[in-house]
């Protein structure tokens, strides 16, 4: 499920004062969940001790929380509020508007990257399948193996998922022309509908149905034993809880402090049964931040804090990578119609090509405050730093009218890095969970990278020049591929310093216009912060499940693959207490 470029929800953000909004839909029926409780109730519930407590309802611990619940009594602590009953969420057409909303209850998080790249994280029960574009693709059969996976139990695992909440897109006319270009440029072969990752062109699922509604992985704790599974929303862990036992030398997890929607404080504690741990599935940057907070990594980072060590672990947050995205604005001679990420093409370069079109809005979405996020902070990104300015803003706004009207009609091609080789690192702001940690990617450090980014460029350049995409662009437009790029650098959306005029290196372009795709991933990798079961290294009584502990992104886009592993860890963690016969 392919996410759309972060530069071309901000460039869609820049115009979105001259959109004409849609009409809202009545809501789906929301699926039969187990009771989703603020974490408030907590305190007047009958306390009990839990055979497992998952940290963070996301896209990895909500199907991991469903199946422990057939046979284990299981805590699910989300920061976030629930899903269901937020149209900003739930509709295609108001895609852009979670990923931008800095208010109190929205379900992200904006942080910005040293990089000087704008991101978001969840904060939400489903995670980033709340809050992204929706595209559905596998990762391939050698991203399993490396991962040491059960192969069986993986094929499994996807089609679990898949049951429930995928399905195939109706194919938009943006997309069938980016399939139609791609085989036209040499990105062949055409593998069809299919969730696989294949080298060539195909069309992936979506977590959208045919209606536009968007189905999540918190929809999958349907499959939950309601008897079993208490879901807290609000619940804001500040640090697993650690112990001594008699006769052992590893500090043992034994339960969790959170605080609740009010601000007031709370403990929750396992159960005393051999096999009962502590399951923190907060993400990319939630997993690292709450060991290191819980007193697990450097020392010098956690003494800098005043954090009482616990384990030392120099691995914890680093390694941290996310996907650099590159986007080409491609004007139209009408509106096209609004569509997400539905066609990749899979080059044999370690190069995804994706694309998006189109702006929506129901006329009943909820509004929200774009704080640093809105399209008049990210312009400051083409002002140089010592003339950004609350004035400079103001102007910004001022002029909006000003654009030229090629901005209305058009679509995008975006250029996606697999893998990528490129790392940084994570380190803490403060011990509060829920402050933005400091979070740098290095995006195009190694000159891979960007060598498979020009490579992308002149992918798009092939396919902007095929008949396919003659048939979208003006007649007598006179867009060469340089003013393209100039157009792109204008529009494009970050706090990198811009190089405006020159698309003559592609080089430069790809780093005055990298995005996030919102791939981020490591922080706590196998073989140095957790073991192959995703134990942490140095302690018992705790796993790391979630797209932290991976070393590179698997196929075009992670979440069918994020979700695929908190089932298929549900099922061997429950295979290992209750042996190969229990059913699941």
């Amino acid at each position: 499920m392919g996410l759309i470029s972060g530069g071309v929800f901000f460039k869609i953000l820049a115009f979105l004062c001259f959109v004409r909004l849609s009409q809202g839909r009545k809501h789906s029926a929301t699926p039969d969940l187990p009771p989703l409780r603020k974490a408030s109730s907590f305190s007047k519930i009958q306390h009990e001790a839990y055979d497992y407590i998952i940290v963070g309802g996301g896209t990895a611990g909500c199907p991991l929380a469903a199946t422990l619940s057939k046979k284990y009594k299981v805590l699910l602590l989300e920061r976030g509020g629930s899903p269901y009953g937020n149209r900003n969420i739930s509709y295609l057409e108001n895609f852009h508007i979670c990923l931008t909303d800095e208010s109190k209850n929205s379900p992200s998080q904006g942080f910005i990257s040293t990089d000087g790249v704008i991101n978001s994280r969840a904060k939400v029960l489903g995670g980033g399948t709340c809050i992204n574009a929706g595209f559905y693709s596998r990762a391939n059969r050698r991203f399993v193996k490396d991962a040491g996976w059960d192969e069986e139990l993986v094929n499994q695992s996807y089609p679990w998922v898949e049951e429930r909440i995928v399905y195939w897109p109706k194919i938009a006319p943006w997309q069938a022309a980016l399939r139609d270009g791609l085989l036209e440029a040499g990105v062949s072969p055409y593998n069809g509908y299919t969730y696989d990752h294949l080298f060539g062109t195909k069309v992936g699922g979506t977590i959208f149905d045919e209606a536009g509604y968007r189905h999540t992985a918190a929809d999958l704790l349907a499959a939950a034993n309601p008897d079993n599974l208490r879901v807290l929303l609000h619940a804001s862990v500040n640090k697993v809880i650690f112990k001594t036992r008699h006769g052992h030398q590893k500090q043992s997890a034994i339960g969790v402090q959170f605080k609740d929607e009010n601000g007031g404080h709370h403990q929750a504690f396992l159960s005393q049964k051999r096999g009962s741990e502590i399951i923190v599935s907060a993400g990319a940057i939630g997993s690292p931040q709450l060991l290191l907070i819980s007193g697990i990594g450097p020392r010098s980072e956690l003494k800098k804090h005043n954090i009482s060590i616990v384990l030392h672990n120099e691995h914890v947050g680093k390694g941290m990578s996310d996907n650099p995205l590159s986007s080409v604005f491609i004007p139209t001679k009408d509106p096209p119609k609004q569509s997400l990420i539905e066609t990749v093409g899979i080059t044999d370069d370690g190069v995804f090509i994706e694309a998006s079109s189109g702006f929506g809005q129901t006329g009943d979405s909820i509004h929200c405050h774009h704080g640093i996020m809105s399209a008049e902070i990210g312009q400051l990104s083409t002002i140089p730093p010592k003339d950004r300015s609350l004035e400079a803003v103001h102007k910004y706004v001022r002029n909006k009218n000003s654009l030229p009207k090629e901005v209305f009609h058009g679509g995008f091609i975006l250029s996606k890095i697999d893998g990528p080789l490129s790392t940084g690192n994570l380190v803490l702001v403060d011990t509060d969970p829920n402050s933005n940690p400091i979070v740098t990617f290095n995006y195009f450090k190694h000159p891979q990278d960007l060598r498979r980014c020009v490579y992308g460029i002149k992918t798009i350049e092939k396919i902007i020049s095929t008949n396919t995409f003659s048939n979208f662009t003006p007649k007598d437009g006179g867009y060469s591929m340089e003013k393209l790029l100039n157009m792109s650098v204008a529009a494009n959306i970050n706090l990198i310093p811009k190089h405006t005029d020159d698309s003559t290196s592609l080089e430069q372009f790809c780093r005055d216009t990298v995005v996030t795709i919102w791939h981020y991933h490591g922080g706590c990798h196998v073989g140095k912060v957790v073991d192959q079961q995703y134990k942490v290294i140095g302690a018992s009584g705790l796993r790391v499940i979630d797209g932290s502990t991976l070393s590179r992104s698997p196929g075009t886009n992670p979440q069918a693959t994020v979700m695929m592993m908190g089932r298929y860890m549900g099922v061997k963690i429950l295979r290992e207490r209750l042996g190969r016969a229990a059913g699941v």
